[in-house]
């Protein structure tokens, strides 16, 4: 599979994703255990589908759960748009058909 670079987001850009995920249920929840290749696959299915998605990070302090999203976004290619507390947004561009 062939990563695509992560999008180059203006604070403005990155701002509106984040007004509009505020919406969003989370689309893909990771466990303690971390980012498994399954959580990988199901996050790059829901970003293919979606192009902008809220997740939910059940890390037991910050500082994991920061290595873990920055981890999940370069395996994706997506950039994060914003994170509080266990929820962050991660925003792909779809795929053209």
């Amino acid at each position: 599979m062939e990563l695509p670079d992560p999008p180059e987001l203006s604070s403005a850009e990155r701002k509106t994703l984040r007004g509009q995920a505020m919406n969003l249920k989370p689309a893909v929840m990771v466990g303690r255990q971390g980012p498994s290749k399954t959580v990988l696959e199901a996050v790059d299915a829901a970003l293919s589908r979606d192009g902008l998605i809220k997740l939910r990070l059940e890390a037991p302090d910050k500082p994991t759960r920061k290595v873990w999203l920055h981890h999940i976004a370069s395996t994706t290619g997506s950039t994060i748009c914003g994170e509080v507390g266990h929820t962050a947004s991660l925003f792909r561009p779809k795929p053209k058909p």
